[in-house]
């Protein structure tokens, strides 16, 4: 993978305005988005609910054995201050390092069958399973374990966006091949998550 740009994101809040209980009561999937910009405070802060490190030193989703199998990509389209393209999330240091710049929110709509929450998204998360670092471990069990992660991983993402009044949803339909095309990143995608500002 070779990195163009590295674009250090603002530190994460650690403290909200909306209490968990709310989050949890508001949390719905929302495929329809404002063709308006995120800001970067507010892509930081879902990224790092989904895969940053918390106050003690671990990722803020959990992982069989901490084995943590997962890449986190994003298909920026329209992020103020950022420009389009493919960004790897650096979970570790909280900075996006971009790939390949362009427009490609297009391509991955085709990918995950035409789907239009994807295709106007000013934002994808793109996660990508490398099942080895779990299966090593636990061998074929492992593959169970990557997915249950990733639902651990996808629930932050929904209730971060929520606590955020952004939208998002879980989209699991896509062709994963035409993924990998767009992406050109080792590993398998397992999980897309749209995230907007929900139409009214």
């Amino acid at each position: 993978m070779v990195v163009e740009v590295i674009v250090n994101l603002p530190a994460p809040k650690r403290e909200g305005g909306m209490s968990l209980e709310e989050a949890i009561d508001r949390r719905k999937s929302i495929r329809k988005y404002k063709d308006k910009p995120l800001t970067l405070e507010q892509l930081s802060q879902v990224l790092w609910a989904a895969y940053g490190i918390n106050r003690w030193g671990k990722r803020t989703s959990p992982s069989a054995g901490a084995c943590y199998p997962f890449e986190v990509y994003v298909v920026v389209e329209n992020v103020e201050g950022l420009k389009p393209g493919i960004y790897h999330y650096d979970g570790k240091a909280h900075r996006l390092e971009l790939i390949r710049e362009g427009h490609f929110r297009k391509a991955l709509a085709e990918a995950c069958l035409g789907q239009r929450c994807v295709a106007t998204a000013p934002v994808n998360i793109v996660i990508v399973a490398h099942y080895e670092r779990t299966t090593g471990r636990y061998g074929e069990r492992g593959v169970r374990y990557v997915h249950i992660d990733a639902g651990h991983m996808g629930q932050n993402i929904y209730l971060q966006a929520t606590a955020l009044n952004l939208g998002t949803v879980a989209v699991g339909a896509f062709r994963d091949e035409d993924v990998k095309k767009v992406l050109e990143v080792p590993g398998e995608p397992l999980y897309i998550f749209p995230l907007g500002i929900p139409e009214e």
